[in-house]
């Protein structure tokens, strides 16, 4: 049976900075650090590399987590920090928030960058979730959401 999604993983080449990054602007703490040294069969057969080496971490805020690896064998190739999100592949997480404006400028301080300021309630009309969509320091993208209606379907009531 599938219980829902446990984590998003995502790949660095800065692993101090992504964590800070997640911890700091997200809340997420850290639950475990890990890794492995080269001449591992096992992961290398899971993962499908060749004597890969690996820092990891993995991190939780409320009911999901994130995984950071930061591979040292073989190193990781940057992706297009200005990649589309209608690429094929991984598009983004979204984050739920209760105050988009807030959290849209606190998280530009931190370094974040937006595609745009989340709608306001008359841009929005009738509408019920105000979003924004913008980019970690790795160019990933994440979605910040706010549902004004409790009974909307998407709501999350933690």
């Amino acid at each position: 049976m599938i219980r829902g999604i446990h984590h998003v993983a995502l790949a660095t080449s800065d692993i101090d900075r992504l964590v800070n990054f997640y911890r700091e602007g997200f809340g997420f703490e850290v639950v475990a650090t890990m890794g492995w040294e080269k001449g591992s069969t096992r992961i290398d057969t899971i993962v499908g590399l060749k004597d890969s080496s690996c820092r990891q971490v993995m991190m939780k805020a409320g009911n999901t987590h994130i995984e950071i690896f930061q591979y040292i064998t073989p190193e990781g190739k940057p992706v297009d920090p200005k990649r589309p999100p209608s690429d094929h592949g991984y598009t983004h997480f979204c984050v739920d928030v209760t105050d988009i404006d807030y959290e849209y400028e606190r998280m530009k301080t931190l370094g974040m960058t937006f595609n745009c300021p989340p709608p306001t309630r008359e841009e929005l009309g009738n509408g019920s979730i105000r979003a924004t969509y913008g980019r970690d320091p790795e160019g990933n993208l994440i979605e910040l959401q706010e549902i004004l209606d409790p009974n909307h379907a998407f709501y999350l009531d933690v």
